[in-house]
């Protein structure tokens, strides 16, 4: 997540770094926020930006994505989640932001996977006289299974955590109607015997006046 001191620039390039050219954050999203992240991308590179709001409020933020020159390249408002491609036309430092703007009181947490270029073949064909050999061919084969697992558990993850938040927002919503029902059932009961004390006290009055 961005819960530490990195500034956002900072993470989004550290991982970057680590992640040869691939990076995957969650972070918060404040009411009345908005947080933007920068990539520095080459021309001709083929990118795609993913993201999907985890929780709060209705599951959605306003997404925007602008190249070197502020020319939007994408806009959408309130989206739970989205898949974006595309191939930089120009050199320069790409922008994209999440705004909660839209929201008063509700926080968000937010995923967003941005990858940058694709992954180099593991066989390089330069130099090669010879096509791949059956064994080379079986790499590649569970190289690529890898590679969707990795995608699925991440899907899987989010939807789990998602589902989570929502068990925990209805039980949270629950447990308030059910202290709501309990003091209503108190205050009728209270009431009843008052109103059956009071029934029976004038009652009694009127008996007693009856008699003398």
């Amino acid at each position: 997540g961005s819960r530490g001191s990195l500034p956002p620039v900072l993470l989004l390039a550290a991982l970057a770094a680590c992640a040869a050219r691939a990076s995957e954050i969650t972070f918060e999203l404040p009411d009345n926020a908005k947080q933007c992240f920068y990539e520095e991308i080459a021309q001709g590179t083929k990118c795609t930006l993913e993201f999907q709001v985890i929780t709060g409020g209705h599951y959605d933020v306003d997404c925007r994505l602008e190249d070197p020159e502020g020319v939007v390249l994408y806009k959408e408002m309130k989206k739970q989640y989205d898949s974006f491609t595309f191939t930089a036309s120009r050199n320069g430092t790409y922008k994209f932001c999440f705004s909660n703007e839209f929201s008063t009181f509700t926080h968000k947490t937010v995923y967003f996977d941005f990858q940058v270029g694709e992954d180099p073949p593991l066989f390089p064909s330069e130099n090669r006289v010879t096509a791949l050999t059956q064994m080379e061919s079986a790499c590649v084969s569970i190289h690529e299974a890898l590679k969707s697992v990795i995608d699925y558990q991440t899907h899987f993850r989010l939807r789990e955590a998602q589902g989570r938040s929502r068990a925990e927002d209805l039980n949270t919503r629950v447990a308030y109607w059910s202290i709501g029902e309990a003091i209503i059932l108190l205050v009728v009961s209270i009431g009843q015997v008052f109103l059956l004390k009071s029934f029976f006290s004038d009652k009694r009055t009127t008996t007693t006046r009856v008699g003398s």
